[in-house]
């Protein structure tokens, strides 16, 4: 059974947002500030607690595979270009999905070799902005890719790195849209089209074959999922080493969960379970974290616009909702959610948002003290697909981002205004 949710007048203890002289702090600014200089709602995220999980997954990385282990930030997770430059002044490289990623990792310094590129569809002038760049390599998900790869490279007389996604078909417990790693899903290929992939790039004078690659999904707290995957990547490299064809590196992809409610495994206990199989087989490792590095880092801050009785159903209406976090709506996601000033009592509510859709909540039959119009909550555990999955849906303004140093913090993202609604039309 999962522990109970924290309560009004706590937060969980692994996380920089801590009660500190009656209300919520970030490191050791107040949210009340913050709320007051910047406006709700409002992404804030500490500076202090991104950097630790960085180091400590390289540190963990390094140590479990040697000095050679590449940690691809996930840039899905959070795109923005602040945090990406800290995480590369870090050490840390990056795991993109897209053109746009490419160009945000590449404006805040990435260098080329410590890029991947991943994800199902990528476009022709996308792959040759990646070759143009020196990437450390693409990673392929079908036949037709690999020969859109090999034409890009030979029209700019660039021989391309390539890595292979295969689909172990493995089952993990997570939430059906962000497990990836059955042949049921749209990722990657079995294992014999993979083999036989990197058997034609190798064969390919424009292609270089160097990776494979496996990602069976998001927020995970098994480990066992991640070994068999681990183990899986291995037999495959070791069976085209036996071709001749040997591979540099096994990327085991991201996908660790963090303790949105219950317990998750320990960053570190989930790079000793898959180094050193890595690292004894003797092929170099990646993995891409997202989620597990700046998940914890942020919260979404949000005003109380309004208290509302229907029924038997009490509702807090907040100016957040959908429109700025949507993984409760999309995936039935839990995000601990602390009154910044705590109080005594307890009532059982529904948060919502201002978007007209029913889907739109934050938490649902959720005890909380009661709570008046103009009270503030922050909505933990927000540092990951939070504002990278925001919108304008219903005409809303995404929010600002807020960065937190020590006793003083920073806009890295404005608000948004409506002038931003019509740009470029």
């Amino acid at each position: 059974m999962n522990p109970s949710p924290p309560t009004a007048s706590s937060s969980p203890t692994d996380s920089p947002f801590r009660a500190r002289a009656g209300e919520l702090h970030c490191e050791d600014v107040s949210l009340t500030a913050i709320a007051a200089a910047v406006g709700t709602p409002v992404y804030v995220y500490s500076r202090a607690d991104l950097i630790g999980r960085a180091r400590a997954f390289l540190e963990a990385a390094r140590s479990a595979a040697g000095d050679g282990a590449l940690v691809c930030y996930a840039v899905k997770a959070n795109a923005n270009p602040a945090l990406l430059r800290l995480l590369r002044e870090t050490g840390l490289g990056a795991d993109v999905t897209s053109g746009g990623e490419l160009f945000l990792a590449r404006h805040a310094g990435v260098e080329p070799d410590r890029i991947i590129y991943s994800g199902v569809g990528k476009r022709a002038e996308e792959i040759e902005e990646a070759l143009v760049a020196g990437i450390r390599a693409i990673h392929i998900e079908s036949e037709m890719e690999l020969a859109a790869v090999a034409a890009a490279a030979a029209r700019l007389g660039r021989v391309a790195p390539v890595g292979v996604r295969v689909n172990p078909n493995i089952s993990a417990a997570t939430h059906p849209y962000i497990s990836t790693g059955l042949h049921s899903h749209k990722f990657g290929v079995p294992r014999e089209r993979a083999v036989a992939i990197l058997r034609a790039a190798a064969a390919d004078p424009w292609l270089r074959p160097v990776g494979l690659a496996a990602h069976i999904g998001s927020q995970i707290t098994d480990l066992d999922p991640f070994a068999q995957a681990a183990r899986f990547l291995v037999s495959v490299a070791d069976e085209l080493a036996d071709e001749g064809i040997r591979l540099e590196y096994l990327d085991c992809g991201g996908g660790l969960g963090i303790d949105y409610q219950g317990a998750a495994p320990g960053l570190a206990d989930w790079v000793r379970v898959i180094g050193p199989v890595i690292g004894a087989a003797g092929y170099g490792l990646v993995v891409e974290p997202g989620r597990s590095i700046v998940g914890r880092a942020g919260a979404l801050l949000t005003r109380v616009v309004y208290t509302k009785q229907q029924g038997d159903k009490r509702f807090v209406i907040a100016d957040a909702g959908m429109t700025d976090l949507i993984r409760p709506t999309l995936y039935q996601a839990h995000h601990p959610i602390v009154p910044v000033a705590p109080a005594a009592g307890e009532e059982v509510v529904d948060v919502v948002g201002p978007i007209c859709e029913t889907s739109d909540f934050l938490a649902r039959d959720r005890a909380l003290p009661p709570l008046a119009a103009g009270d503030l909550l922050a909505v933990l555990h927000a540092g990951a697909y939070g504002f990278a999955m925001s919108s304008n849906y219903n005409g809303h303004l995404r929010p600002a981002e807020v960065l937190v140093e020590g006793d003083a913090f920073r806009v890295i993202r404005r608000r948004q205004t409506y002038a931003d609604l019509i740009a470029g039309t």
